[in-house]
């Protein structure tokens, strides 16, 4: 879509041009850009009203409006919308947006801009946010690479990875060229997508900017273990293309080649100043439109924010800069004297699941700087904090696979720290500052620069209504707005701030329950409620929601393992939890039989496969070692269950929120590294805690040996074979957060490792909030991992027993529940997709055979007639022309 919106009434200029009384031009339509029409959007709504508002109007080349750069690696998994602000920002009668445009020329002496239709603008004021480009050596046959900068450039590299992994019939080998932040991104993000991936750069180790050697090198071995292959301090020389024009790979400067399939340019950036550049404007020795401290070019009434502005000779890609530089212009347009503050290039992020942050004087380039260090290469972990030559003033660090520290030390940037600064490191164990030991001055958060007095003043209700709502606080100081890090801070100065005060911290599960979830299961199993109705008469207010009720559903099922759908619980229940299955994008469903441990017979095997046959399902083996069968119809669900439970299937539970699956390597039955059975344990755990409700699904891993090829540690529950047992890891997930698992002990035997899995689990199910992974859930509890050893190990609470017996019992009554449904008439009615009509099937699915299988119809080949292919109707056929043709002929 592209967003045009009217301009406001004009006057005519000498040459013809209209503008506006006071018009400004932004050209480009990046963050810096947004963050421009926000600040003028703000003090325009804040002006007398007698006089006019200062009309701005943004031209952004991309049709999209302005989005979250920093946030495209994210679009590489999901097609996520990354918009900034919820885009009433555009709304607002002098605020406006012209995507797809593009500026030609700018003609500084008549103040006019001219856009590429030919159309003529005129200005009082312009602001150039043309950001930057990526750079692409001259070299031949470079043009054959992509780039990885604009939304358009994440979708194609999506696109073309799966475009060539069904091409080759195995996944792309994609080369990344450059090892900085973006590199490191893109590269993370295609691995995620199923390609091989290497990085490749020139320097010795990673991000040279930002990280010294020793924490390049500590980055490197967290990226190399997670299947990145790494070429580093060598450049390519030359880039090996097919007469087809399909690339080879690429030939390094010490003569050896590399095979690739795809390149990814990403070796850093080059300001875009050519329009500055035509129109007489100053420009830096490096590139980039020269700017004082007031943001102004060298041309009255022309300013520069962002990466395309050169500030002493730097031009820099963070939105901290770039942010303050919006503000500054915005309020010199406005007869203001802001001053831009200087750089700030402080970086906190997690690149491939690892963590990495750096702020201040990281590479310790002050007189007499004094550099404490603490490294664990085994553990690819490297801390250092940079200090003044008497130990005291904070001046800047450096963190590499655990950046907790980031968070409370960067307010400190320049102040006296109050305790030594080993105590901030990793090794010494140590409580760091609390958030109410921060002064009022200190930067809270650093991309909108907002001070820990501004959010307590808004908290406190210092300039109107006390504050008292995280989302509320977020958006009314604008902290943790941005890329996010400073979150989890700023919910600490909420709730210390409010329990200051007096006020109570709410933790209610929703508007119709005021306890928070682990309070609720708590009550629920003290005083043995079993249905919706009572737990609401006695803890509730109303008919419940849809967080109320499917949490309520869960408690129930975690602690009576009961059928989820008996006992009115049905209604509870979330759609998918109602079909027993996974609802698809076209209103299908998915079957998932469970596979303990990924092994399976071959007479189970073909079983699978007659069913996907006979009912015509897509068929994908997944990441946790299942077969997934998809398409189905919901009437279909307990047809395709009978054959399945009659073959010895048991319900995968893919659709609750329980345990996914057990995910193993061969072990020492088969493979020769492998010092214990990972395959017997894996299945006997997989058995154990099959249909176990919890606040969020989780999943487990067992590898045979410390080789690891099952990926135990981003599981929930990991589980590495040692020579003398085993070794148990918590808390890792994937998704969202990704997160590696904590060693939570080691070498145990069998009984042991289980008892402690045993009560890890029924601990996270009896406190963890609704919706809550094991990672988030280990971080908020008071004393972290330590804490969860002492209840587990040391039965430091004394529930242990308690937590015994609730596993013990969850294993007794398990009943698989697609054989429960089978068993019972009444449970069958659920699965009819009219209740007027229980024989006749939805007529909405459409499916389209693609690569041999079938899959959801696209809007536009829903009304396709051709004879050229068929397409299934609800299990008729009608006559449909498949995608390739499609693709073909449109």
């Amino acid at each position: 879509m592209t967003f045009d919106q009217t301009t406001p009434e004009a006057t005519t200029t000498d040459d013809g041009a209209s503008a506006p009384a006071r018009r400004v031009i932004v050209i480009g339509g990046g963050p810096a850009a947004h963050r421009f029409a926000e600040a003028m959007n703000d003090r325009n709504l804040a002006a007398d009203r007698s006089t006019p508002a200062i009309d701005v109007t943004v031209i952004g080349e991309e049709i999209h409006l302005p989005y979250d750069r920093v946030s495209l690696s994210h679009r590489l998994t999901e097609p996520e919308d990354l918009t900034l602000g919820d885009g009433t920002l555009w709304e607002s009668p002098s605020i406006h947006y012209r995507g797809g445009s593009r500026v030609t020329a700018v003609d500084t002496a008549a103040r006019t801009v001219t856009l590429g239709s030919g159309e003529l603008l005129g200005y009082t004021e312009l602001v150039f946010a043309t950001g930057s480009s990526a750079f692409v050596p001259p070299m031949a046959n470079s043009d054959k690479g992509v780039v990885y900068r604009t939304i358009e450039d994440v979708d194609f590299l999506v696109s073309e990875t799966a475009r060539l992994k069904e091409k080759f019939g195995r996944p792309a080998n994609v080369t990344v060229i450059g090892g900085g932040l973006l590199g490191l991104e893109a590269a993370g993000g295609v691995q995620r997508l199923g390609a091989n991936t290497t990085i490749v750069d020139g320097a010795t180790w990673l991000m040279p900017t930002q990280l010294d050697q020793g924490a390049g090198m500590a980055l490197g071995r967290l990226i190399d273990s997670q299947g990145i292959a790494l070429e580093l301090g060598h450049r390519p020389s030359e880039i090996l293309v097919a007469e087809s024009g399909q690339v080879l790979g690429l030939t390094l400067d010490d003569g050896r080649q590399l095979h690739a399939d795809l390149l990814v340019w990403s070796i850093g950036i080059r300001p875009r100043d050519e329009l500055a550049r035509a129109a007489g404007i100053e420009i830096g020795e490096r590139g980039g439109i020269v700017i004082g401290d007031d943001c102004a070019s060298s041309v009255p009434g022309v300013w520069a924010i962002g990466e395309v502005a050169s500030v002493d000779g730097r031009c820099i890609g963070l939105v901290a800069p770039a942010n303050a530089m919006a503000e500054v212009v915005a309020d010199r347009i406005n007869g203001g004297e802001a001053v831009f503050p200087g750089i700030d290039d402080a970086t906190k992020l997690k690149l491939s699941g690892v963590e990495v942050a750096s702020f201040g004087d990281a590479f310790g380039t002050g007189d007499r700087a004094l550099e404490v260090v603490y490294a664990d290469p085994a553990r690819g972990l490297y801390q250092k904090i940079v200090v003044s030559s008497d130990a005291k003033t904070l001046l800047g660090g450096i963190f590499v696979g655990d950046a907790s520290p980031y968070l409370s030390l960067r307010p400190m940037l320049g102040r006296e720290l109050p305790a030594e600064p080993g105590a901030y490191l990793s090794a010494s164990g140590a409580e760091l500052p609390s958030s109410s030991d921060m002064p009022d001055d200190a930067q809270l958060c650093s991309c909108n620069d907002v001070s820990f007095g501004t959010v307590r003043a808004a908290i406190h209700g210092d300039h109107g209504d006390p504050v008292t709502e995280l989302g509320a606080l977020k958006a009314c100081t604008r902290a943790g707005t941005q890329c996010g890090s400073c979150v989890p801070l700023l919910k600490k100065v909420l709730e210390t701030e409010l329990k200051a005060a007096g006020i109570a911290v709410s933790h209610a599960l929703c508007e119709h329950i005021t306890l928070s979830r682990s309070e609720l299961f708590e009550s629920v199993r003290i005083l043995g409620l079993t249905s919706f109705e009572q737990i609401m008469e006695r803890f509730g207010t109303g008919l419940g929601c849809d967080v109320c009720k499917p949490t309520i559903a869960s408690v129930l099922a975690s602690q009576t393992g009961g059928y989820i759908l008996d006992a009115g619980r049905g209604g509870l229940q979330d759609t998918n939890d109602r079909a027993l299955a996974n609802m698809q994008k076209d209103g299908s469903y998915s079957v998932v039989p469970r596979i303990p441990g990924g092994e399976i017979t071959p007479e189970k095997l073909i079983v699978i496969g007659e069913v996907a046959a006979q009912f015509n399902l897509y068929t994908k083996i997944t990441g946790g070692q299942r077969i997934a069968l998809f398409g189905a119809r919901l009437d279909q669900l307990p047809d395709i269950w009978r054959v399945l439970v009659d073959a010895g299937f048991e319900s995968g539970q893919a659709y609750g929120k329980s345990l996914r699956t057990a995910k193993s390597c061969v072990g020492s039955a088969w493979c020769r590294f492998g010092v214990q059975d990972s395959v017997a344990m894996a299945i006997e755990l997989e058995n154990r805690y099959r249909g176990l409700r919890s606040p969020h699904k989780f999943k487990l891993g067992v590898s045979g040996c410390a080789r690891e090829c099952a990926e135990a540690r981003s599981k929930d529950i990991g589980v590495i074979a040692t020579e003398i047992g085993w070794n148990l890891y918590v808390g890792g997930n994937g998704g969202f957060q990704p997160a590696h698992a904590v060693l939570l002990a080691k070498d145990l035997d069998a009984d042991t490792l289980i008892r402690y899995i045993d009560r890890y689990l029924m601990y996270y199910i009896r406190t963890a909030d609704r919706l809550q992974r094991t990672a988030r859930w280990q971080e908020d509890l008071e004393g972290g991992i330590d804490h969860v050893y002492d209840v587990v190990c040391n039965d430091s609470l004394g529930i242990a027993a308690e937590l015994d017996a609730a596993m013990a019992m969850h294993v007794n009554v398990f009943e698989d529940e697609w054989a429960a449904t089978l068993s019972d008439p009444e449970r069958m009615r659920r699965f009819r997709p009219f209740v007027n009509a229980p024989t006749t099937p939805d007529p909405s699915l459409l499916q389209v055979i693609e690569r041999g299988q079938p899959r959801p119809a696209r809007p536009e080949e829903r009304d396709g007639t051709s004879e050229a292919g068929r397409v299934q109707l609800a299990g008729l056929t009608i006559p449909m022309r498949p995608a390739e043709q499609l693709a073909d002929s449109e």
